[in-house]
């Protein structure tokens, strides 16, 4: 088991000390005794640094222990699913969505025109930031005219 330790609060350089509170957690042995594996292929090594907190000598910063930075894969970007039900990116890498009101009264309607509201219409480009944060696993082409 390997422990990392840490310092939490500030030492002011001045007379009055404000809190310090050590800790340690337990993590397993790695392989490699400075390295996190973090996928199939990559790793991050975890420097030791250690922390100077004040220029003029205090009695507690001899106690300092050293700070082990581990670091970890982050999360996944979630896919907002509405937004994957409306959008889709065509072959050439274009954002295309359905046309708005083809849903009901269509009744009053001619032919013409829901034919026209049936069709793909690609989504203008001040809208592709908002469409690729809601989609971030979309394989778009943002050079595709």
């Amino acid at each position: 088991m390997a422990t990392v330790s840490f310092v939490l609060g500030l030492l002011p350089c001045s007379s009055s000390f404000s809190r310090v509170s050590y800790g340690s957690v337990g993590f397993p042995v790695l392989s490699n005794a400075n390295s996190l594996k973090l996928g199939s292929s990559a790793s991050i090594s975890a420097p030791i640094l250690r922390q100077k907190l004040c220029t003029a000598p205090s009695p507690l910063s001899l106690r300092l222990r050293p700070l082990t930075i581990v670091s970890a894969k982050g999360y996944k970007m979630k896919t907002h699913k509405a937004s994957a039900k409306r959008f889709r990116v065509t072959g050439r890498g274009k954002i295309v969505r359905r046309r708005a009101g083809k849903q009901h009264l269509l009744y009053k309607k001619n032919t013409k025109r829901k034919l026209r509201l049936s069709k793909m219409h690609p989504v203008s480009r001040s809208d592709y930031d908002n469409v690729i944060g809601a989609l971030p696993y979309l394989k778009v082409n943002r050079n595709a005219t």
